[in-house]
């Protein structure tokens, strides 16, 4: 079963793992190596984060911030996919480049939403709990009816941001999709579950490929691949709570 996160790739992971990695344990991807590696990531991109938040606290530099972090994140995870082997040096590059573009995302939504920031970080790490342990307790598994419906979810998701991308530059946008009503909500929830169940095919992908025997050095490469999701949920939260809270206001 291949998780549908782009950088987690199945047959990458599966030809990595040829070569006689069987039974070395010292040497082979674990879920626990997995999970530290995630944690340092994560760590980084929170200290980077808070650096940023702090730097502009009035917001002056938060564009430039956003915008430096979302450029770099990019094209550090782009050589990343391409080229796992360099994700020990990557990963925590990325992990870096994205505190710094969170935190410019965050100061934005705190100056018009006070409070916000903090409700969508409790909300990430509760909706990363709760696909954790249901994953674990097998409640929710990546079946292949999710796996394509995900995959058929994503594809959607990212054609009709590169869509809204282009169509910017134009002065133009697609209905509903950052609107504060019902409908603008119904959609928002709908893109944070997506996002929210790719976890489970995340968790699924980096449980198989331990068992597989799998390089030790994938580890920062399976942990890359969770950061992204992480950070992905992330900003849908907080996208959906600028959302709800701006309906909110317009109907006071």
């Amino acid at each position: 079963m291949e998780s549908r996160n782009p950088v987690l790739s199945g047959d990458l992971f599966q030809n990595a793992a040829v070569g006689g990695y069987e039974g070395v344990a010292a040497s082979t991807m674990s879920i626990q190596g997995t999970t530290v590696k995630t944690g340092l990531l994560l760590a980084i991109t929170v200290a980077t984060a808070l650096i940023s938040w702090e730097k502009i606290p009035q917001g002056e530099m938060a564009f430039g911030w956003l915008i430096g972090g979302a450029i770099v994140g990019l094209i550090v995870g782009l050589i990343t996919s391409f080229k796992p082997t360099l994700a020990p040096f990557t990963a925590p590059l990325y992990a870096a480049a994205q505190g710094l573009f969170l935190g410019g995302l965050s100061v934005i939504a705190e100056m018009k939403f006070p409070g916000i920031a903090l409700q969508a970080i409790m909300a990430t790490f509760g909706v990363f709990a709760a696909m954790l342990i249901l994953y674990a307790t097998r409640t929710i598994q990546a079946t292949p009816g999710l796996v394509k419906f995900l995959s058929i979810a994503i594809l959607g998701i990212m054609l009709t941001y590169l869509c809204s991308f282009i169509l910017s530059f134009f002065g133009m946008s697609i209905p509903f999709l950052r609107e504060p009503s019902p409908i603008g909500i119904g959609i928002g929830l709908f893109i944070t579950g997506v996002a929210a169940f790719t976890l489970i095919l995340d968790f699924h992908q980096i449980e198989e490929l331990s068992n597989q025997g799998a390089p030790k050095s994938m580890e920062w490469y399976g942990a890359f691949g969770l950061m992204v999701t992480l950070i992905w949920l992330y900003i849908e939260i907080l996208r959906l709570l600028m959302l709800i809270a701006s309906y909110a206001q317009s109907n006071e």
